[in-house]
């Protein structure tokens, strides 16, 4: 791939040549090394973007430049695509891959969903005010956030989620575009405490708190599991599984909680005399 690239014309034409001669699958696994040449991917892009695999080993590689990503997004499989959902980051910062997207072939309908959001306009002014609100208790950094939030489209905010300030996330979170509170959830700056906080809130989509039980990063947090588990918005199978990792004394509590499902409610009131019936036993 250097070669093809070289200064003297022969010497690019013949490594040209000889590049065609490689198989797919050594390409695929060139592109998949963290210290892959930019070159590999200029080629790569240019010359096989209709390979089998080749789209989606450029997607799942971070160091390739998105704009390359968007020549070869028709061949995208749902897990290529699935890739640059997970960085949105390097998604949105490419000029015409969002745009891209919405060609692409092979996406599920979650990811079709998700894709259209990408385009979306300004945000609703009386739910940005709503969120603002409850996110910063300071007047005039309050102001400030919500002039911010309101003049920007879904791109700039997706940059906001990821790399703003904790308040802006807390506000972005009850963004109703799914995908910026995806893109809140993907931000480095995360620490435990924002996530325990979001896994307590009951005024998140369901979609957002199911994807924070999905992480296991925020999953093996305690607190995150027991502040889902007592969400009545958490879905009920996710609610159902994390009840089995409780404290006899939070399972107690829930037993008696009547804002969660009577089922919950019911599966730990079983849960907890089975425990009982074991301590007994021993």
């Amino acid at each position: 791939m250097i070669l093809t690239e070289d200064a003297d014309g022969d010497i690019a034409e013949r490594a040209a040549e000889s590049a065609q001669n490689v198989t797919a699958e050594t390409y695929i696994s060139a592109l998949g090394r963290a210290d892959a040449d930019p070159r590999l991917f200029r080629y790569c892009a240019a010359e096989m973007s209709k390979t089998p695999g080749i789209a989606d080993a450029l997607a799942k590689n971070p160091a390739c430049p998105r704009d390359l990503v968007a020549k070869g997004v028709a061949e995208l499989s749902s897990a290529g695509i699935h890739a640059l959902l997970e960085d949105l980051d390097g998604t949105t910062m490419s000029s015409v891959l969002p745009d891209a997207l919405a060609g692409a072939a092979h996406a599920t309908m979650e990811q079709k969903e998700l894709i259209g959001e990408l385009n979306q306009g300004l945000p609703d002014e009386d739910e940005v005010l709503e969120a603002v609100e409850a996110a910063e208790p300071h007047p005039e950094r309050r102001m400030t956030l919500i002039q911010q939030i309101t003049k920007m489209n879904v791109v700039q905010r997706i940059q906001l989620a990821i790399k703003g300030p904790r308040e802006a996330r807390t506000a972005l979170i009850r963004d109703r575009n799914k995908i910026i509170q995806r893109a809140v959830l993907q931000s480095p700056k995360l620490n435990d405490r924002d996530v325990e906080n979001f896994a307590a809130m009951t005024n998140l989509s369901a979609e957002t708190l199911r994807a924070i039980s999905m992480t296991r990063g925020f999953i093996k947090n305690y607190t995150v599991a027991k502040n889902l588990t007592f969400n009545p918005k958490t879905p009920l199978d996710i609610s159902l599984r994390l009840l089995q990792r409780l404290t006899p004394a939070d399972v107690k509590q829930l037993s008696g909680n009547k804002n969660v499902p009577e089922t919950l409610r019911a599966m730990a009131t079983k849960l907890m005399r089975q425990r009982n019936v074991g301590k007994k036993s021993d």
